[in-house]
């Protein structure tokens, strides 16, 4: 009988032995798994993204006196449209049509002292028109392209009696602009280019820093090409 059980527990004991070993690994498991919120490692922080740098303000304009006009290239003065105006165009009458023109691209001014007029051309559409006052004899506007360097839409001259320039855009560093003016028949300016103020508004709206002033004094572009109206 003795020898029997002896014989019996020899048999056993690896399997007893792989059993235990096996119970010892689930326990390890289950008290990994079961192992307390608070215990477990923390997730790492996550990392800051720098802000994105801004972007950098474009570089204004260099000013410019009256006599010292910019050199432009004539491909930029290239007319593809100009508005339909009929009828005669009088002091204070103005035109503005932006239908049909690209909504950006380059602003050009244009304005002609012989004609009396001011144009602004949108990637080469004209979409305003206006009849204009300019400098007079002893004072006249000056010739050639000229950048806008300032917006005011609330300015009063520094050189005239704090005269009111509602919606100025200057033109030189001697006091030309284009601004908001009673425009009527034999009125002068100062050098400046007056336009009606609700077309100086639109104008305002329009434009920016470093876009181009082209005055002449009978000098056109030329429309032989250009379609009209819409």
């Amino acid at each position: 009988m003795a020898a029997l059980l002896k014989a019996l527990a020899k048999s056993a004991g690896p399997k007893l032995a792989i059993g235990a070993g096996l119970a010892g690994v689930a326990l390890l498991v289950t008290g990994w798994i079961d192992r307390p919120a608070a215990e477990e490692p923390a997730p790492p922080a996550p990392i800051a993204k720098a802000p994105p740098a801004p972007a950098p303000a474009p570089a204004k304009p260099a000013e410019r006196r009256s006599d010292q006009p910019m050199t432009i290239d004539p491909r930029a003065l290239t007319v593809k449209r100009v508005l339909k105006i009929d009828g005669p165009f009088r002091h204070g009458d103005y035109a503005w049509d932006e239908s049909g023109a690209p909504p950006t691209g380059p602003v050009i001014i244009t304005v002609d002292l012989r004609a009396q007029t001011l144009s602004v051309f949108r990637a080469g559409y004209e979409i305003g028109a206006a009849v204009i006052l300019y400098g007079a004899t002893d004072k006249p506007s000056p010739l050639g392209a000229f950048p806008i360097t300032q917006k005011d839409a609330d300015h009063y001259s520094n050189l005239y009696d704090n005269a009111p320039m509602p919606y100025m855009l200057r033109l030189t560093s001697d006091g030309v602009a284009i601004h908001g003016s009673d425009v009527q028949w034999g009125k002068a300016t100062h050098g400046c280019i007056g336009v009606p103020i609700a077309f100086a508004q639109k104008l305002f709206g329009v434009t920016k820093l470093g876009d181009v002033v082209v005055i002449t004094n009978g000098k056109r572009l030329d429309v032989s090409k250009a379609q009209v109206g819409a």
